[in-house]
């Protein structure tokens, strides 16, 4: 293990292994080394000491830290100054058995999943302004800038974000932060079944509320005993009275709504997952048009034990199996095809390391996206150095 605490001792680390032919991993605190492929690499290269806060200008709206910085620790320096990092970065580490908070602001890039408020605010891409890093042959390179208004040739920062550490190695990052809303309310509907969640989510996602976050959980999920439908409303606290009330009449159809004033316990649960799934369970994540979730899940011919709930207004689907479940991964993709096309993505959130090397825990590229994707890692890491197998299977 090498442990490299500023970006000089990265470029040495990277520069080495490319001389060597070796090749590493690439970790911060190690909460998400249990999505994709396991890696197969010849040495651990440790930032979790190359953290803290650089830069932060709340009247600028504008962060730079170091990738080993916890996320918990920009939330609160922010939190502070009435500001909120707005992708909602979940809390996945409990999800690969890490500590609650454990996760760091450069895994969150790297990850590139965003939270329940991600179709509201943007993915952690969009709010990705710049950074420094150094590629697979050990060059140090700059991308992006420190301002929000930002305009850049090549958007680095958005193909970095979600390439899970196999282009490069983050040593810096500038993130945009927003304020973070005065007062908030989460309506609750019970007893409604799938299509009509999914109805009653899409008119109110169509009128004019400040919605953050729409989700529905089915009674099995072991949340609550009756199913609950939710919409989560953020902003001054004239305006979320108005919308909780605006709201509340125009889905009268689906029966009354009951109003939380503290629901963040229930977000974080929505986010993080791990709550409601046990510890050896597979977890599959998907992505897919709102308006066929229903038809999706329904379609699904699913074990004893299995359980699903509906994210972003019907437009992610978290499932997951009982650990011998056989075959899931053409089941899911299958069904998937079947009910919205190309137009679905099916990734494999958690499994055992030989289910992870067995199957393809990524949606399957289609030809031509496949090549390009390839080429763009070669031009990056021509020698492989940089999480080798972490996406793409190692030759």
């Amino acid at each position: 293990m090498i442990r490299a605490a500023t970006a000089e001792a990265v470029i040495d680390a990277v520069r080495d292994a490319s001389a060597r032919s070796r090749t590493l991993e690439i970790v911060g605190t190690g909460t998400r080394r249990g999505y994709g492929r396991p890696v197969a690499a010849d040495t651990l290269l440790d930032l979790s000491d190359l953290a803290g806060v650089v830069d932060y200008d709340p009247a600028e709206l504008v962060l730079t830290a170091r990738p080993g910085t916890l996320i918990a620790e920009i939330a609160a320096l922010a939190g502070g100054h009435g500001q909120h990092l707005a992708f909602d970065p979940p809390d996945l580490a409990p999800l690969w058995g890490g500590a609650s908070g454990s996760g760091t602001l450069g895994g969150a890039l790297a990850l590139g999943l965003g939270g329940p408020a991600r179709p509201f605010a943007g993915a952690p891409r969009d709010h990705f302004l710049g950074f420094a890093a150094v590629n697979g042959t050990g060059e140090l390179f700059v991308a992006g800038g420190k301002v929000i208004k930002n305009v850049t040739g090549y958007d680095l920062p958005k193909l970095l974000a979600g390439s899970l550490g196999t282009l490069a190695v983050l040593t810096e990052v500038t993130i945009k932060m927003l304020p973070a809303p005065r007062a908030g309310a989460t309506l609750v509907w019970t007893a409604l079944d799938a299509r009509a969640a999914v109805a009653l989510m899409t008119a109110a996602l169509a009128s004019p509320a400040a919605i953050t976050g729409a989700a529905h959980l089915p009674a099995k999920t072991g949340y609550a005993r009756t199913a609950m439908t939710c919409l989560r409303l953020a902003g001054v606290s004239v305006a979320v009275d108005a919308a909780a009330v605006a709201l509340a009449e125009l889905l009268s159809s689906f029966g009354p709504a009951r109003r939380l004033d503290a629901a963040d316990d229930f977000w974080r649960v929505i986010g993080s997952v791990a709550p409601l799934v046990a510890a050896d369970d597979l977890v599959w994540r998907v992505s897919l048009p709102p308006s066929t979730a229903a038809a999706f899940v329904a379609a699904l011919p699913l074990p004893d034990g299995a359980r699903w709930f509906l994210d972003w207004g019907g437009g992610l689907v978290w499932l997951w199996l009982p650990p011998a479940t056989a075959g899931h991964d053409t089941m899911i993709r299958r069904v998937l095809a079947s009910t919205v096309g190309a137009d679905g993505h099916a990734t494999l959130v958690r499994a055992p390391d030989e289910v992870r090397r067995e199957i393809t825990p990524f949606q399957p590229l289609a030809p031509a996206l496949a090549a390009l994707s390839e080429r763009v890692r070669a031009r990056f890491d021509p020698g492989r150095v940089l999480n080798p197998g972490r996406i793409w299977p190692v030759p």
